[in-house]
């Protein structure tokens, strides 16, 4: 694969004069699950966060499908085709688990404020798609968050499914590239495989290219094409999971002597 779909360029984050992310190059093929991994504080949020348009760099330039996306705000950015799930899940608790995927459609929608108030004909025709829509996504996660649990209010789901309705809002706004942070967090080691199973039925089955903050080795090493490390703002290693994770560079990060060496 060689057709980049997000490709970051010369990419760097300074806030003051820290720098979190420095001259960052790394980029995500089309069809491609990418994982991106460092110890706490190595800039991989900050990453998520500067993809998405929360953040904008201090240098270089950002391009997704062909396109600069370095400026945009981030609902320019989701409506280009990229979407996020977070690390601590940001979930609408009293809402049901339908409705908490309707949310991440509207949108999408071309009904405004009048045709709302009005109950037009076209308000109607399209919250009848939202709602399809929405049951169509909530059904690629088989029983887990089908049937009764349409209707419950999300803060009655065990934490997993929380985590997969979390994806499946983030898939409701129909995006080519998701964003994942940390999905196996917090899960059990049946979880967490279930959860690695999922990541891979996104790709094949979902048709989403994916780029993965994780923690968890084994979910990492069970998805990924290519494995990126980062430590303080740095690339330190890419490649296979095999070859970031016997890298010295690495392995010294993790240790905590990462920055220590490059002193």
């Amino acid at each position: 694969m060689d057709d980049k779909l997000l490709d970051l360029q010369h990419v760097s984050m300074a806030f003051g004069g820290l720098k979190v992310i420095d001259d960052l190059d790394l980029h995500v093929n089309r069809g491609e699950i990418v994982s991106v991994i460092g110890p706490n504080g190595a800039g991989k949020t900050t990453l998520f966060n500067l993809v998405t348009g929360v953040y904008q760099p201090t240098g270089g330039d950002i391009v997704f499908d062909g396109s600069s996306i370095t400026g945009l705000e981030p609902h320019q950015i989701t409506r280009r085709g990229i979407a996020r799930t977070f690390q601590t899940l940001r979930l609408f608790l009293n809402m049901s688990v339908r409705e908490n995927v309707m949310a991440a459609a509207y949108g999408h929608t071309k009904a405004g404020v009048f045709r709302s108030m009005l109950r037009t004909p076209g308000m109607h025709r399209e919250e009848r798609e939202i709602r399809e829509l929405a049951e169509k996504r909530l059904a690629f996660f088989g029983e887990r968050l089908m049937g009764y649990r349409w209707d419950q209010p999300a803060y009655s789901l065990s934490y997993a499914n929380r985590r997969r309705l979390e994806i499946a809002r983030a898939t409701a706004t129909n995006p080519t590239l998701l964003l994942l942070d940390e999905p196996a967090a917090g899960m059990n080691p049946k979880e967490t495989q279930e959860i690695t199973e999922l990541i891979e039925l996104l790709r094949t089955d979902g048709g989403y290219t994916i780029l993965v903050i994780e923690h968890d080795m084994h979910v990492v090493e069970g998805i990924s094409d290519r494995v990126v490390a980062l430590d303080h703002g740095f690339k330190i290693a890419e490649g296979s999971f095999e070859e970031v994770a016997t890298s010295s560079q690495v392995i010294e990060a993790y240790l905590g002597t990462g920055g220590m060496a490059r002193k």
